[in-house]
């Protein structure tokens, strides 16, 4: 026990140490160490290197990415004159509340304080979601456009709470003339997102950042990409609120060309007058060159309305009304031209030798197909007796040019009335255009499944059966019958101002019509002037008294087509089945200062209701409104010679 004990107290006293063994562990710990301090500054380093060196642009560039911000600036949109230089369509200065939606913590929450202070409407917050979808991150997106001085004091009272938002200025697009230009000029409207994904396919997303309208119909859609302009920015420093505080440096957006059209507003607006509560269509052209002097449609509607977003009541009762105010009849509208057709006809079959221009036929009132006892039947019962050319055109024989179809035969036909531009496009600078129906065999086997017959041919004679055109078509068919087939593109712009002038230039699409011979294209004349002044023309009444001489052409097209012994009557049908007046014409004869193509829908005769109408618009153009031009253009020149005179003689004084 005692020894256990001795062993133990000597256990508790005796050292066991080993220093140099601690020493070692020391050591090797204080190497290690040194070792792990050593590996992470050389990341330390290596790293910096790759910040401060390797991808110094790359960091230098994010850091001043949340310091510098590159705003766009939208360029001013061009300006739209008429050929005389007066306004149709400016640009006005209006504030909208614009924000950045991912600076704003609670934006359902935000929106529904804002429509107390500045009147934010539903339909103001589905518009801003739509452009949102559309927009980059942290791009200032318009809330509410239009705000009124009101408004605007409002938001500037209650500011503070809402520092990602702010008052700007915009330019708002505004038509002065409203409806009677609606289908010349057309619109500009939001762009959706349709136009977003057109933009970004043709990689022209970046010049309308900052913008939100783009050109929807007429010339605003034609020539957008002149009107709109070129984009600038501002490369501006901001705090940690976002706030701007100094501009770094801009380049100036470059503004959109401005563009003189050919029409006359006058002219415009006293054609619109005229078919007011009529539907129908006027084009006014200058043979001279195919320019358009005035394009009415009737009805029509403001344009205005869709300008920043047309509500929906609005949109639904034009779409819903049944005068169909949106259609632009002038180029939309596709109608069997009628009895309007037989002078190109005439022309055509001259050349062809189906008849000669002393060609005559006898007109019992109807026509028979041969071998067959199928009759197709003249406007006039009785018939016109012995008819020739002259003849024929004049009293608008439906028999004679019957006999003159059933000789040129389907192909021929439909190849010359291809070349006066029926059954394809002016290429007028207005997109929407419809190339109306020439038809052909093949066209109506691939419309049809059905081949055509000899039947077919005869009614295409006197511009019915599958033909159909627009007034433009039957104003550039006169025009190119005018200038005894010179063939010139019907067109809208006159010239574009921007840092130059840039003319009009016709891109001569269509070759012109040169086999016919001079004495073919003035007999087909000359059977129009006969339409006016002969004893028999159907257009005299219309004519009577003039102080200028006329020509034309009248044309009744049949909305639908009568049984073999069904007579028309149209007392009994309701206005919808009614005919459709036509009338082309020109003046004054020898040297023509316009061409005229009018149709009114459902309106009866041409002669009868086409006729007077062309007589007005005639009369106020030679009599009254080229009067005015060149008094006014006499004046202007007169000043300028006065004014050159003035500055010449103080120069000589001095």
């Amino acid at each position: 026990m005692s020894l256990l004990k001795n062993l133990l107290i000597g256990a508790k006293y005796e050292s066991i140490r080993d220093t140099k063994a601690e020493r070692n562990l020391f050591a090797r710990r204080a190497l290690i160490s040194f070792i792990f301090v050593l590996i992470l500054t050389a990341l330390l380093f290596t790293n910096l290197y790759h910040l401060q060196i390797v991808n110094y642009e790359k960091y230098q560039t994010r850091s001043n990415g949340n310091r510098i911000k590159l705003f766009p600036v939208p360029p001013t949109r061009g300006l739209i004159y008429d050929r005389y230089g007066k306004l149709l369509a400016e640009n006005l200065t209006f504030f909208g509340l614009y924000v950045v939606p991912e600076k704003v913590e609670n934006l359902d929450r935000t929106f529904e304080e804002l429509r107390n202070i500045v009147g934010l409407t539903q339909e103001d917050i589905e518009q801003f979601k739509k452009e949102r979808r559309r927009s980059p991150r942290y791009t200032s997106i318009l809330l509410k456009p239009s705000l009124t001085e009101e408004q605007i004091a409002h938001f500037a009272v209650n500011q503070y709470n809402y520092p990602s938002f702010e008052v700007r200025p915009y330019f708002k697009r505004h038509y002065l003339y409203g409806e009677p230009l609606t289908p010349i000029l057309g619109y500009v409207a939001k762009i959706n997102d349709k136009d977003a994904e057109r933009l970004k396919k043709e990689e022209k997303e970046a010049n309308y950042a900052g913008t939100h309208d783009i050109g929807k119909l007429g010339i605003e859609r034609y020539y957008e990409d002149q009107l709109h302009g070129t984009a600038g920015y501002e490369q501006v420093e901001i705090n940690n609120r976002g706030k701007v505080i100094r501009k770094l440096s801009e380049q100036l957006p470059i503004a959109g060309k401005s563009i003189y059209l050919t029409i006359d507003l006058e002219l415009q607006r006293y054609i619109s007058q005229l078919l007011t509560g009529q539907k129908g269509s006027v084009v006014v052209m200058d043979p001279k060159d195919s320019s358009i002097l005035a394009m009415v449609s009737s009805p029509s509607y403001d344009n205005n309305l869709f300008v920043g977003g047309i509500s929906s009541d609005n949109y639904q009762r034009l779409l819903n009304d049944p005068s169909r105010p949106l259609y632009n009849r002038t180029i939309q509208g596709a109608y069997p031209p009628a009895s309007t057709v037989k002078p190109f006809v005439a022309v055509s079959a001259l050349t062809e030798g189906a008849v000669a221009p002393n060609t005559t036929i006898f007109d019992p009132g109807y026509w028979i197909l041969p071998n067959s006892t199928k009759r197709f039947r003249d406007w006039k019962k009785s018939g016109h007796g012995y008819t020739d050319l002259n003849k024929a055109i004049v009293e608008s024989s439906d028999t004679f040019f019957y006999q003159v179809a059933f000789k040129m035969g389907i192909d021929n036909l439909s190849s010359w009335m291809q070349q006066f531009g029926f059954g394809i496009k002016t290429n007028i600078d207005i997109q929407e255009e419809t190339p109306g129906i020439m038809p052909t065999r093949e066209w109506k086997q691939k419309r049809y499944k059905k081949p055509w017959l000899q039947g077919d041919t005869i009614p295409v004679g006197i511009g019915q059966g599958y033909w159909t055109a627009t007034p433009l078509q039957l104003a550039k068919a006169t025009t190119i019958l005018v200038n005894n087939g010179k063939v010139n593109t019907p067109h809208l712009m006159k010239e574009m101002v921007g840092s130059a002038v840039e003319k009009y230039q016709d891109p001569r699409t269509y070759p012109d019509i040169i086999k016919p011979r001079k004495e073919f294209w003035n007999l087909a004349k000359r059977g129009m002037f006969g339409v006016i002044h002969s004893s028999q023309g159907t257009g005299r009444k219309a004519f009577a008294g003039a102080n200028y001489l006329a020509a034309g052409k009248s044309g009744t097209a049949q909305v639908f087509g009568l049984k073999e012994n069904q007579t028309y009557n149209a007392g009994v049908l309701k206005k919808e089945l009614h005919d459709h007046a036509w009338f082309i014409a020109y003046a004054p004869y020898e040297n023509p200062e316009l061409v005229i193509a009018i149709i009114l829908e459902n309106a009866g005769g041409g002669s009868s209701n086409a006729a007077p109408v062309v007589r007005q618009i005639m009369d106020y153009y030679l009599l009254q409104r080229l009067p005015q031009i060149a008094a006014l253009q006499s004046n202007t020149k007169k000043s300028a010679v006065e004014n050159s005179t003035k500055i010449t003689e103080q120069g000589a004084l001095r």
